[in-house]
């Protein structure tokens, strides 16, 4: 008889309650982030953040690292001379507990008109209450599953979820009203445009699991992309998002384990390698009949990809942006 594995997240770090501060702080200075804060007749506290609220860079920053369990840094730098004037910078040195068991978009969260009493209702749910419910396989496979007194969720929606949602994420996450923060992040905000740009670092260890890459030999990441103008149309906002990280996401992933995992992974990784790179992610969408799963799963990686292994001291790399397709759907003649 073999023995077990262990799990591929072996810490007894706890997203939710780290991240905490964080949610205060994009509670607390509501006004100069430009989001609406208010609590529902149960007590649930609700962050508007691009509804009805504008919404900021600034908040969708903030936002970005509630969505990593405070334990990855986002930032924006100046970087013109890269064919655009600005850009995200994500770090973590926990990527696979920040980026797969807490930023991932992974919780399906769905609701019939007849639930509703109205419009269906669907979201994917992003952020540190995701592992207070692990509904998701991943959560086994990782060994993973936080216990706290309090949770949040970040939710890519337009509207405010239906009560029978809300009763769904209380029951999964064992939670009390008052200790559930729901934060909404329309993709055609600018929280919602900065926290979806904010992913690339995920997207690329999303993509390394996804080729078979051993998620525990993953010990730190850096990445960038461009940040797009927001735009008002829903589809466009979503795919200048996806462009922004399939075409201008630069990522550094330091690994430990073979070399030969590591160079392949380099060659793998890039959204390069997809039959259909080099078309705009909307167009793509539209072709696809605007379902996901159509979409060559090879393509939801970043553009640029180096691989340094510390075991070896030997770095690869793979992939490369292509700024001038970006420039073509994003920049307006003179």
């Amino acid at each position: 008889m073999s023995d077990p594995q262990p799990p591929l997240l072996n810490c007894t770090l706890g997203v939710n309650e780290h991240v905490a501060p964080w949610v205060e702080r994009l509670c607390g200075e509501a006004d100069a982030l430009r989001v609406k804060v208010r609590h529902d007749e149960r007590g649930v506290r609700i962050v508007d953040a691009g509804i009805d609220a504008p919404g900021s860079i600034a908040a969708g920053l903030l936002v970005g690292e509630i969505c990593m369990g405070g334990f990855g840094s986002v930032t924006l730098k100046s970087a013109a001379a890269d064919g655009w004037p600005t850009w995200l910078e994500v770090r973590s040195s926990q990527p696979v507990l920040a980026c797969l068991a807490s930023q991932y978009a992974g919780w399906s969260l769905a609701a019939t008109k007849e639930e509703t009493g109205g419009k269906k209702f669907f979201a994917l749910g992003s952020g540190p209450a995701r592992a207070l419910a692990a509904k998701e396989a991943l959560f086994e496979e990782l060994g993973y599953r936080d216990r706290a007194a309090r949770g949040v969720i970040v939710l890519e929606v337009d509207r405010v979820p239906p009560p029978v949602v809300v009763d769904k994420l209380l029951r999964d996450c064992g939670l009390a009203p008052a200790a559930l923060t729901i934060v909404l992040t329309p993709t055609s905000s600018a929280t919602g445009t900065t926290q979806v740009v904010a992913r690339v670092l995920e997207v690329a260890l999303h993509q390394a699991h996804t080729l078979g890459f051993a998620l525990g030999d993953i010990v730190d990441g850096v990445a960038s992309a461009p940040l797009p103008a927001p735009s008002p149309d829903g589809v466009e906002a979503m795919g200048r998002t996806n462009d922004a990280i399939l075409y201008g996401g630069r990522v550094h992933l330091t690994v430990r384990g073979s070399d030969d995992a590591a160079q392949a992974l380099a060659a793998k990784l890039s959204s390069r390698n997809s039959r259909d790179f080099g078309q705009s992610f909307a167009d793509i969408f539209k072709g696809a009949g605007y379902d996901f799963y159509k979409i060559d799963p090879a393509l939801f990686a970043p553009a640029e990809v180096w691989v340094s292994n510390i075991a070896s001291g030997r770095t690869w790399h793979g992939g490369a942006p292509d700024m001038a397709l970006l420039q073509r759907l994003w920049l307006q003649p003179a």
